[in-house]
């Protein structure tokens, strides 16, 4: 298929600061710690890959996430996903 890359550079570098950390992963001594640097660096790492400020992202999340009415109800965490439309032009990273 031509439209499909030839190489997986592009996957080798979003994982290259993950593996280039790997030492640190070390100190996440529990099930728990280990499962919460799991969380976060996928949200971050997500948040990335769709054109978004990490620090900026995480930031409004730690705004609103408290403010919801229901957290536990999907449809209402749908307008904080890195994909949403509705998150804040602030988030975005905008490349010239």
């Amino acid at each position: 298929d031509g439209r499909l890359e030839i190489d997986n550079n592009r996957s080798e570098r979003s994982i290259k600061p993950f593996v280039i950390g790997r030492k640190n992963w070390l100190f996440a001594n529990t099930p728990r710690g280990a499962k919460a640097s799991a969380i976060i660096y996928s949200v971050i790492e997500t948040a990335k890959e769709n054109g978004l400020n990490p620090f900026k992202y995480l930031m409004h999340l730690f705004e609103q996430l408290p403010q919801l009415p229901d957290p536990k109800n999907p449809e209402a965490l749908d307008s904080l996903l890195p994909w949403s439309p509705s998150l804040p032009l602030t988030c975005r990273v905008f490349k010239s």
